[in-house]
């Protein structure tokens, strides 16, 4: 709701209203990219690192080196703080299931990104 929400005051507000992002950090971003970063953030628990393994999953080696499990992802009820790990119940599929969508609306983005320069370099 929190990403749905600043997509939709960027719509209302425009690409002038920026906020900080991270505190702290002095960097300025328009809420739709605020949004977008959050999108990143959550859902890099879920997609695999360059070793192979899915944050989400922890120290469980049976979902990064099984070929019958390697392509499961579970949607926990809390999540470890430092590393991403999933803790509590692994079969939610309320808010954590939210992650679905914001990876099908990121390949989304990306797909119309690589159309519009295909686009581009044909009437170029």
């Amino acid at each position: 709701m929190l990403i749905e929400s600043l997509q939709k005051f960027h719509h209302y507000l425009g690409d002038d209203f920026k906020v900080e992002c991270p505190t702290g950090s002095g960097r300025m971003m328009t809420l739709w990219e605020v949004a977008a970063e959050l999108s990143r953030r959550m859902t890099r628990i879920f997609l695999k690192g360059p070793d192979g393994r899915r944050p989400v999953h922890g120290t469980n080696r049976l979902y990064s080196e099984d070929p019958n499990w390697q392509d499961l992802v579970l949607f926990y009820e809390y999540f470890h703080g430092e590393d991403g790990s999933g803790v509590g119940a692994s079969h939610q599929t309320g808010w954590t299931g939210v992650v679905a969508k914001l990876l099908q609306q990121s390949g989304e983005r990306v797909a119309a990104d690589v159309e519009a320069r295909e686009m581009e370099s044909v009437l170029a």
